[in-house]
Parts: C-alpha cells; structure tokens; sequence
C-alpha cells in the first residue's frame, strides 16, 4: 500500500523551495531585502540639487545605515533624475579603489562584512534569457567578505593600493586584504598601557580616516583621546568638546575641542571634518576647527568634488540626544547638502523626511556606473532583474 504524505511535510518543503529565489534577497543575505517601506526614499530636493548632479556628470553614493539601504543618485542620459538602491545590513563606510574600479562597503553587524562592487558590462549570450536585461553599467557585488564582529568597522579608505578601515572595537586602523585577513597597522599613543595596547574594547570611538598618500601621512578623528571606564555607547559618555583628530606620524591630537567628529577628509592640502554634535562642516587650520557651515543635523558623511562638497546630516537618535549639545533634535534631517568649498554656501540639498541616518557619502563618475540594480517604483522582483542577476558580465579588475 502506498504511503501517503502528510500535508503539513508538503506543504513545509513547498515553502522552502520558494525561498531565496529574489536576487535582492540573495545580494542582502536578507529574506526581507524585498520588504522595504516605500516612505524611505521619498524625498525633496531645494535649489540646484538635480543640475549639480547633472552638470558634474556623477553618480552619488550614500550609506543610509539604519536604514540598511545603499543608495545612488544621479541623472539620466535622458535628465530625468534616477534614485537607485540595494538592500545591505546596516551600511557604514564607503570608498572607491578608483584604479581597481572596485567600489567597497562596509556592512557593520556581527559579523562585520566588506561588499566590494563592480559595474555591469553587458551580459552573457543565453538561450534561456529573452533579451537583454534593461539594465548596464549598474554596481553589483562582485564578493564579500566577512570579519569578526568586534572588529566593529565604521569607514573605510584608499591609502595608496591598499584598502583600510576603522576598527572602532580596538581603537586601531586596519589594512584589509582582498582574501579576507586584517592586520592592525596603527594605534594612537593614548591606548598604551604598561601591560600593552588596549585592543580588547571601544574606548575613543576611533571612527574616520582623512587618507593620506601614505598611511604616516594619514589622519584620524575619535571622540576622545583617554581611556576611562565610560565608553562610547553609554548615552552618559561625555563628548562635548572632547573629540580630537590624531596625526597618524606622531600618534597624538593635532586638533582638540571638537564633538564627536565624523568623516575626517584631506583634500586641497587641508584637513576637513563634520563636527558631528554642533552640525558643522569645516576644516582645520593652525590646530583649530574652522566651520564654514552649520547645517540643520547631525553631520557625518563629507566628499568633495571640485569645488563642491557634499555633506550628510541626520536626525539625532533619542537615546544618543546628549551627544549632540549644539542641536535642536526637533530640527534635525536626513538629507545630503552640496556647498560651496570656498564659501560653504548650500547649492543644492536633498532631504528624505522618513530618513534617520547617513553615514557615507562618495562618488563615481556617471559613465563607470549609473547606480545599483533595483528602484523602488519598479518590480524589483521582475524577470529583467531576474535576468539580469542570471546572465551578466562585469568589469575586469585588476588584483
């Protein structure tokens, strides 16, 4: 007699055959990389925001990290402006290895992951793929890796060939390796103890590279230059005014007096820094902070193009409100501002009303990339981004 299979067991194995069959689902590593609110990515843009874009012929690239969202902005062959995304957990630092063509991510859960992307080139020839898939020269990833958690890493950079992050949870900079090691390469002075470095807990919230030709050449912003049993993340940690800048040649603060400062930048031989909890953006001269704007957030996210920069501000997170003195948490946004370098006058700004916070900002030429592969007012779950995800070539990189 044929044994009969009980519905439950079929219907159980049903439901996992049709999992994970959504590209963006496997990108992500995410089941729920499909199931975004729309709210997200609704936006306003005031003054020249869209022809900036245009007129400079770049692809935008913002870490939208609470959010886990990857976001790119440009203008299309036809002006009409593009918002393009990709699901990632918990998106932190950004930067391009313009020789490579190679565009790194950090993704900051445990475990940490660097997700390095690379543009579309057309697809492979195939019996089974109705056409060309409606998308090119978008980032895919072409690998991740993963690193241990406690690495806790927040930016990244190109120090010459090399890439490097922050290793917030050891108060150190580490270089990483295409194969996935990390070797730490630089601590400040104040982290020595007569029993040795203190890798094995986040004291300074050591969490921006300005990049230097070399890495000596380097410097680093942190919230504070002692180690003292309250630690960053403790909503009673004190901040105002304690962040610092260090050299990375002489391991101490040049710069003193700032409040939790983010995305340090060395551009046209100056050193820029968002001083995150007053909103600023400004630069450093003769050791001190010079502000040319102060914007309506949280400051973090700083790239420059030219003459202009853009600038990240953010809402300011309840339980983190004591670390930023110099705002009004009622008044904050989420939204990228391009200004002027030698003025600090805003041009343009984007702003996403439902948005919480940006990380990095960075950018690519529009003709190495025209985004990422999925839109929020398109099925991003259809055939072409089936197809495409099934068929495509990518851009040869250089190891």
């Amino acid at each position: 007699m044929k044994k009969t299979i009980p519905s439950d067991r079929e219907a159980l194995w049903e439901a996992h055959d049709e999992e994970f069959r959504e590209p963006s689902e496997i990108v992500a590593y995410w089941q729920d990389a499909t199931r975004i609110d729309r709210r997200l990515l609704e936006y306003k843009v005031n003054g020249r925001w869209w022809r900036i874009l245009e007129e400079s012929g770049i692809t935008l690239l913002v870490t939208r990290e609470y959010e886990h969202l990857l976001l790119a902005l440009c203008v299309d062959e036809a002006s009409r402006p593009s918002v393009t995304m990709m699901r990632m957990p918990h998106p932190s630092g950004l930067t391009v290895d313009r020789s490579r063509g190679v565009v790194h991510v950090a993704s900051t859960r445990n475990p940490n992951q660097i997700f390095d992307l690379v543009p579309s080139r057309g697809v492979m020839q195939r019996l089974d793929v109705r056409g060309e898939p409606f998308l090119d020269s978008v980032l895919l990833p072409m690998r991740t890796r993963f690193l241990p958690g406690c690495l806790y890493v927040h930016e990244l950079a190109m120090i010459g060939d090399e890439l490097y992050a922050n290793s917030v949870g050891q108060n150190a900079i580490v270089r990483l390796s295409p194969s996935g090691n990390h070797t730490r390469v630089w601590w400040p002075k104040c982290i020595e103890t007569r029993e040795g470095p203190v890798f094995g807990r986040n004291h300074l919230q050591l969490n921006s590279i300005a990049a230097g030709d070399t890495l000596e050449e380097s410097f680093f912003s942190a919230s504070t230059d002692e180690v003292s049993d309250v630690r960053p993340g403790d909503p009673v940690f004190p901040v105002d005014r304690r962040g610092v800048i260090f050299s990375a040649s002489s391991r101490e603060p040049v710069v003193r007096g700032l409040t939790r400062p983010h995305s340090a930048r060395n551009y046209a031989q100056r050193i820029w820094v968002d001083n995150s909890g007053y909103g600023e953006v400004g630069y450093v001269d003769a050791g001190r902070f010079q502000p040319v704007n102060r914007l309506p957030g949280w400051t973090r996210g700083l790239s420059f193009f030219g003459r202009i920069m853009f600038v990240g501000t953010s809402r300011v997170l309840p339980r983190f409100s004591a670390y930023a003195p110099g705002l009004d948490a009622r008044e904050a946004q989420c939204g990228i501002h391009a200004l002027d370098v030698m003025s600090g006058e805003i041009l343009g700004s984007i702003v996403w009303p439902y948005g919480s916070q940006i990380f990095s900002v960075e950018w690519v030429p529009s003709t190495f990339s025209s985004g990422l592969p999925f839109r929020l007012d398109d099925d991003t779950s259809g055939e072409s981004i089936r197809d495409l995800f099934y068929s495509f070539n990518v851009s040869e990189v250089q190891e």
